[in-house]
């Protein structure tokens, strides 16, 4: 440890000094030159930080769950759908602040090639915006502005690969063997093609395969993903390096949350599936470090979209910490699986095991995001009801889509393989709950039942506890964007469904009384408000499935210092009642009703919020 280093860093260092050295010597064979370039980087980056960065640090060091608070909202979306650019995203700072947003997750924006970024994640230069999105300054001075209004900044860290682009790929097709160890390079299809025996493909239909052949080189490169997203090899420790220094110079423009993406496929060992190798866990812990030691204040969110046996394993343990975040993918999933059947047994399922988790688990809750939605249920406990796996893909698909009798949903299918019946489906959280089909058919009392299943979903997230994150336009309740079609950059990518611009015109609907916006503006902004002001939506409630003897009917019953919640949501198709029977008298959070709460009626894809103080 060298001795003119800052006493701050050298206290921060020491604390974690050992179990870092151990964990890197072990990952890269006892490399001491390249373990002391990791610490000398290590202070550089703390040094390069920002005064105000280091006060924030400060403060939130005081209170280690600063950013698991109900007070806590997100919204996630694309700098360029959302505003134009960066400058165009700190205009509209103060409608975000409207909405209720304190985090703000935005989507790739590092420079990448057009038409080979798969959305911007095949990242060409980790230390440029681009270009038509700002400049790295942009993206500081939003940072230093959502910091003076209480917001946080996520942005995503794509660690599994660069572009073919990059310059480390460019110098390693022109042949430079210093470069070509930085990603997976083979003479011949030798290797290659024992890799492919076990590791399983990501889009088998767009991008089948897990290699491709470097024409440049004349050799075969690793590409998991797309041919044009070369896999780095993290057994390389200066990869391990170099990408670390690259993620601390983004925290240290203001970043608050790294979004680690697809990082449980940055460990490859020949014989195994290539996924969530216990590797990756050191690298993660490693990095969760190195950002404890120069930027404390920042934290990692982890993207690992996989059941929760394969997600709770990134957090870590609880003296050997990961990431501080994780997404809830698998209840994401399960709530459009049960908004198709009316049926909340897999919910109660899937909701019985997150609540089991320790409360110190911080997940990410959201309704939809900017990917598609993937089946990945739990099919064995469906299967003591009869459901087999295909069918009921198809069926899900099917229903969302409309194409299903009555269905009032409108999604489109996304990589869809008739063979395997393993599509997957895409689609705004308005246009998937029925309110685009309502419109075009002028049926108000359509609009009316889809605005009411649009909120209740939005309830049920914010019951949940973690962070619940909006995916940009739900609040206005925006539709899905048909014009990809006719963009041949976007035309094979039915995400882009999804994807569209924020229409400035309909958000400004949202103070035209009883229109769609305003409906939806206002009731998602009297549930985040109640959220906000109530204790026992505290991330450290207790929870539980609460039994409502109606199998369309779920009930999820919260307690914290005092106060009780039962909230009750009718995913069926009939006004129904949730044969509860509790002994304490409560109100409607909503309308200020004073009842009992006693076999409860709860309208057809309407919800309950109901509460009581136990101390008074």
């Amino acid at each position: 440890m060298d001795k003119n280093w800052d006493a701050v860093f050298k206290k921060r260092l020491k604390a974690v000094y050992e179990e870092l050295k151990w964990l890197y010597m072990e990952l890269y064979q006892n490399n001491q030159e390249a373990f002391d370039y990791f610490c000398q980087m290590l202070y550089k980056a703390y040094q390069d930080r920002s005064k105000e960065l280091r006060m924030m640090d400060e403060a939130r060091g005081a209170v280690s769950d600063w950013f698991a608070g109900n007070e806590m909202l997100g919204m996630l979306m694309y700098t360029n759908c959302f505003a134009g650019n960066l400058k165009g995203v700190r205009k509209h700072l103060d409608y975000l602040e409207e909405c209720g947003v304190n985090y703000l997750h935005l989507m790739p924006l590092l420079e990448s090639p057009a038409g080979r970024s798969d959305g911007g994640y095949a990242v060409s230069d980790f230390r440029k915006v681009q270009p038509g999105l700002g400049t790295m300054k942009d993206l500081a001075d939003l940072a230093a502005d959502c910091h003076q209004r209480g917001m946080s900044v996520c942005l995503d860290f794509v660690m599994n690969h660069t572009s073919e682009d990059h310059e480390w790929a460019q110098r390693a097709r022109g042949g430079e063997k210093e470069f070509q160890d930085r990603y997976f390079f083979f003479d011949n299809w030798d290797i290659p093609n024992q890799f492919e025996r076990t590791v399983p493909q990501v889009f088998p239909e767009t991008a089948p395969g897990n290699f491709s052949w470097c024409q440049e080189a004349g050799k075969v490169v690793m590409t998991t993903f797309y041919p044009y997203q070369w896999d780095l090899n993290y057994r390389n420790p200066t990869v391990f390096n170099d990408m670390t220094e690259n993620m601390l110079f983004l925290c240290n423009q203001g970043v608050d949350i790294i979004r680690l993406d697809a990082v449980p496929y940055i460990w490859k060992t020949l014989g195994t599936s290539c996924r969530n190798l216990h590797e990756v866990h050191n690298l993660v812990r490693i990095m969760r470090i190195a950002a404890e030691v120069v930027c404390p204040g920042t934290l990692l969110l982890g993207e690992v979209v996989m059941e929760p046996s394969k997600v709770t394993p990134y957090f870590g343990s609880v003296d050997k910490p990961e990431c501080h975040m994780l997404y809830n993918v698998t209840t994401m999933a399960s709530t459009w699986h049960t908004v198709a059947t009316h049926d909340v047994r897999l919910l109660k399922h899937q909701l019985g095991t997150v609540f089991a988790l320790p409360k110190e688990y911080v997940f990410l809750n959201y309704l939809r995001c900017h990917d598609d939605i993937g089946w990945g249920l739990d099919y064995d406990f469906l299967s003591q009801f009869g459901i087999s796996e295909v069918a009921h893909k198809k069926y899900l698909n099917d229903y969302l889509t409309g194409k299903w009798y009555g269905s009032d949903a409108r999604g489109e299918l996304y990589n869809d393989d008739p063979r395997l019946g393993d599509a997957r489906l895409c689609g705004t959280t308005a246009s998937l709950s029925g309110i685009e089909a309502a419109e075009y058919e002028g049926n108000e009392e359509k609009l009316e039942r889809a605005i009411r299943l649009d909120l209740m979903l939005h309830a049920f997230l914010l019951t949940q506890s973690g962070i619940p994150v909006l995916y940009s336009g739900d609040e206005i309740g925006q539709k899905n964007d048909y014009t990809y079609h006719d963009d041949p950059e976007k035309c094979q990518d039915s995400r882009y469904l999804h994807r569209g611009n924020l229409d400035w015109k309909s958000v400004k609907l949202r103070k035209k009384k009883k229109s769609r916006e305003n409906r939806l503006f206002e009731g998602i902004g009297q549930l985040t408000k109640l959220r906000t002001e109530h204790r026992v939506f505290d991330h450290m409630a207790d929870c539980w499935i609460l039994e409502t003897y109606n199998d369309h009917i779920l009930g999820i019953g919260r307690y914290y210092r005092g106060e009780k919640m039962l909230a009750l949501f009718n995913f069926g198709l009939n006004d129904e009642t949730a044969w509860i029977n509790e002994a304490e008298e409560y109100r409607n959070m909503l309308t200020g009703e004073v009842l009992e709460a006693k076999a409860v009626g709860v309208p057809a894809g309407d919800f309950v919020w109901l509460l009581t103080n136990m101390l008074s």
